[in-house]
C-alpha cells in the first residue's frame, strides 16, 4: 500500500527487454534507500514495482508484459523522469489516500493552464473509469494522491500547488502527455457491494447500470 505522496523525483537509468519482460533500472534521486530490502514495493509513476536489486543510488525491478500493456511503460524512454515512493509503513501518516500501486488505466492531459501561483489540469480518462470520477474525490496520477475539482464525464480538473509542481513530475505535463490512473479503492469495492448476489455473475451480466439502482432501491 502506499499513500500517494511523492518522496522523490527519480530518472529511468535503463530497460533491459528480458524476454517479454523489461528489467527497468531507476536512479532514486533523493530517496533515501537506507530502509529498503529485496523484494520491498516501489511505487513508480504509480506503479507498485518489486525491488531485485539496488543500492544507495538506484534499484532495478522486473516489469511484466501486463504492467507494460496496462500502464504507461509502453510509452517511457531511458531518460524519463518518474516519481517515486516507498510502501507505506503502518505507523506512517497516511498523507494521502489510500493507494494500491495497481493502475487502472492511462489517461491523457488536455489542458495545463496557469493560474496566478497555481495550475488547473484538465485530464481525460478512460470511458470506463468515468464511474469512478467524484467531484473533491481522490485519484491517483502517476503515483500522487490529487483531488478532483471537476468532473465532465470522462474529463475531470485538477488544481496544482507550486509545492506539488516541485516535488513531482507533474511541473513537466502538457497537452498530450500520457498518465497513469487509480481511482479510489473504496469506489470500487463499493460498486461491489452494491451489487451484491449479482457480482458472482458473468462481468457482462453483472455490470452496475441505473436501471439495476433503481430496481433496488439506490434511486428515487
Amino acid at each position: 500500500m502506499f499513500t500517494g505522496i511523492i518522496e522523490s523525483i527519480g530518472t529511468i537509468a535503463k530497460l533491459q527487454p528480458a524476454g517479454d519482460d523489461i528489467r527497468l533500472t531507476v536512479n532514486v534521486g533523493k530517496m533515501d534507500m537506507g530502509d529498503v530490502a529485496l523484494g520491498d514495493s516501489i511505487a513508480t509513476n504509480g506503479v507498485c514495482l518489486t525491488v531485485v536489486e539496488f543500492s544507495d543510488s538506484y534499484f532495478c525491478a522486473d516489469v511484466s508484459p501486463e504492467t507494460i500493456q496496462r500502464t504507461g511503460f509502453a510509452h517511457y524512454q531511458q531518460g524519463a523522469s518518474v516519481n517515486l515512493e516507498k510502501a507505506l509503513q503502518a505507523n506512517a501518516r497516511l498523507g494521502g489516500h489510500i493507494v494500491s500501486g495497481h493502475v487502472d488505466g492511462v489517461g491523457e492531459i488536455l489542458s495545463v493552464t496557469p493560474v496566478n501561483r497555481y495550475i488547473e489540469i484538465w485530464v481525460k480518462a478512460p470511458d470506463e473509469l468515468a464511474r469512478y470520477l467524484a467531484e473533491k474525490g481522490s485519484i491517483t496520477v502517476d503515483g500522487t494522491s490529487l483531488t478532483v475539482n471537476q468532473v465532465d464525464g470522462a474529463k475531470f480538473m485538477l488544481t496544482l500547488i507550486p509545492h506539488t509542481l516541485q516535488e513531482t513530475i507533474i511541473g513537466n505535463y502538457k497537452a498530450g502527455t500520457k498518465v497513469n490512473l487509480e481511482v479510489d479503492v473504496i469506489a470500487r469495492y463499493l460498486e461491489r457491494l452494491i451489487l451484491g448476489d449479482k457480482a458472482a455473475e458473468s462481468s457482462q451480466e453483472s455490470k452496475l447500470s441505473m436501471a439495476f439502482l433503481a430496481e433496488h432501491g439506490y434511486l428515487r
